[in-house]
């Protein structure tokens, strides 16, 4: 309750008045700055706990180098190899990839409240005549059919699909160069990213 000047009383009560509003004010203030530090400490504790939990859920992948998770300021980015989801030239991931990815989906999908960006990259290598034929002409459609695909397998096994998006980029920011064979096997790949809940 904001204490307000009386009728009737002196000077004296009104400025005493006012420094009970100026008090009332900044301990407002402070407790709204205190409080939006919890919330962003809790979005901090949140994003790390799902963090240790992916590394340690996914360490075989981790240590064969097919996937690589990072814990960014505000994010988690999981970047899987293309070579465990997708066989060469196919959108389609075979079982044993679903396999894989589903061990992630118990970690980002209970009370998902951040959203998911499902981002694909492909390397530089012009589209085959084998894909031509089912209607992929560049490796942007390459890349945006493998987004989808991972999006809508994480939807079918729970994930909120209001706050998942997937978007294909091609050849465009490639992780290692495009001249050598690892280099290309590098940028054929999926980036799971979670960002933390406001962001």
């Amino acid at each position: 309750m904001i204490p307000m000047p009386r009728r009737g009383k002196s000077e004296g009560d009104c400025m005493i008045s006012g420094w009970k509003f100026a008090q009332w004010a900044t301990m407002t203030f402070t407790a709204m700055l205190v409080l939006a530090g919890c919330v962003s400490q809790q979005k901090y504790d949140t994003l790390d706990a799902q963090y240790q939990q992916l590394n340690e859920t996914m360490s075989a992948e981790v240590a064969a180098n097919q996937m690589q998770i990072t814990r960014l300021q505000n994010a988690i980015k999981v970047s899987i190899n293309n070579e465990l989801l997708f066989p060469s030239g196919d959108w389609q991931m075979p079982v044993e990839a679903q396999r894989t990815l589903s061990k992630i989906v118990p970690i980002l999908a209970p009370k998902q409240q951040a959203k998911l960006k499902v981002n694909g990259y492909t390397d530089n290598v012009p589209i085959g005549p084998g894909l031509r034929r089912e209607g992929i002409t560049s490796n942007l459609e390459l890349s945006q059919k493998r987004a989808d695909t991972v999006m809508q397998f994480l939807i079918a096994q729970g994930v909120n699909p209001s706050l998942v998006s997937a978007q294909g980029f091609g050849d465009t920011n490639p992780v290692a160069s495009n001249d050598t064979p690892q280099g290309r096997a590098q940028n054929r790949r999926v980036e799971l990213t979670l960002a933390g809940s406001g962001t």
